[in-house]
C-alpha cells in the first residue's frame, strides 16, 4: 500500500484554475521531486498536501487513512486540519525560523506546544521536555550543527538556518518530508551543504516530495519525478525516463533551457 495517494486534486484561485486533476501516489522511503516552471502549480500542490491550502476537489490518503476527500465534510472539520498537518513536514525556502528563540529552541517548540496537549502532561513535565531536548539536540547533531545549536538565526548562515528548519520538521517525526524550494534563497556554495543533508535522509529512507529547480540534484536523489506546466502533471516516471527520454516536447524545452544554462 502507497503511504501517499493522491486523486483528483483541483484548486483555482479566484477563478483562475491552479491545478487540475492531479493523482500520483508515492511508497514508502521512495523520493519525489517536482519540476516545472514558476507558477505551474508546484507550490500549491506542495500546500494542498500540507493543508494550508484546502483542495476544490479530490482526495488525499496517508497510510490508507483518508485526510481529506471534497465530497466528505467530516474530513474537513478545522479542529482535524492540525492533525493531519502532523503527517507531513514542510521545509519552506525562507526558513521560517523566529529569531527571538535559538536554533535549539526553534528544534524542540512545536513538540513542546503538542506535547502540552497530552493528559499526562502536567506531572511529567520536566521529563518530557528532557525527552524533546535531547530529540533535539540529536537532530542538530545530525544536520552538522552540534556547536550551533545554542545560536540565533542571525548568528547563522543562510545554509545553517535551512538545516534548523529541516531538523524542525524532522522533530515531529512526519511519515513525508516536504520541501519548497529549499536551496532558492541560497548562493551556490551554501546550496551545496542543504542539498548533502537531503541527499543523507534520502540515503535513510525517508520518504520526501521536494519542489526544486535543481536539475541535477532532482535527477540524482529522486526515485519518482514529476514535470508540472500550467497546473497539470504533463509528465510522470524514473529520473531516467523524465530526464534522459521524456515523452512530451514541452519536457524537453524545459530540461532544455536547464541544460543550456
Amino acid at each position: 500500500m502507497p503511504i501517499l495517494e493522491v486523486t483528483g486534486i483541483q484548486k483555482s484561485f479566484e477563478g483562475t484554475q491552479v491545478l487540475t486533476d492531479i493523482h500520483f501516489s508515492l511508497e514508502k522511503g521512495q523520493v519525489l521531486s517536482l519540476i516545472g516552471s514558476s507558477g505551474s502549480g508546484k507550490t500549491t500542490l506542495l500546500r494542498c498536501l500540507n493543508f494550508l491550502e484546502q483542495p476544490d476537489n479530490g482526495i488525499i490518503r496517508v497510510n490508507g487513512e483518508t485526510l481529506f476527500d471534497a465530497k466528505d465534510p467530516s474530513t474537513q472539520k478545522a479542529e482535524e486540519i492540525r492533525r493531519k498537518r502532523l503527517h507531513f513536514g514542510l521545509v519552506f525556502q525562507s526558513f521560517n525560523l523566529f529569531p527571538q528563540y535559538t536554533a535549539k529552541e526553534n528544534v524542540m517548540l512545536a513538540k513542546k506546544l503538542l506535547m502540552q496537549e497530552q493528559p499526562n502532561f502536567k506531572a511529567r513535565k520536566k521529563e518530557i521536555f528532557k525527552e524533546i531536548e535531547a530529540e533535539a539536540v540529536s537532530l542538530l547533531t545530525q544536520m552538522g550543527l552540534k556547536d550551533r545549536m545554542d545560536n540565533y538565526p542571525h548568528q547563522l548562515s543562510g545554509g545553517q538556518c535551512q538545516r534548523v528548519a529541516i531538523a524542525r520538521a524532522l522533530a515531529l517525526k512526519p511519515d513525508i518530508l516536504c520541501f519548497d524550494e529549499p536551496t532558492s534563497a541560497l548562493d551556490p556554495e551554501l546550496t551545496g551543504e542543504v542539498l548533502k543533508v537531503i541527499k543523507r535522509l534520502a540515503e535513510q529512507n525517508t520518504t520526501m516530495i521536494i519542489v526544486t529547480h535543481e536539475m541535477a540534484f532532482a535527477r540524482d536523489v529522486s526515485d519518482q519525478v514529476i514535470f508540472m506546466d500550467e497546473g497539470r502533471i504533463l509528465e510522470q516516471g524514473t529520473p531516467k525516463q523524465v530526464f534522459g527520454n521524456p515523452k512530451e516536447e514541452r519536457t524537453r524545452q524545459f530540461l532544455n533551457r536547464f541544460t543550456e544554462g
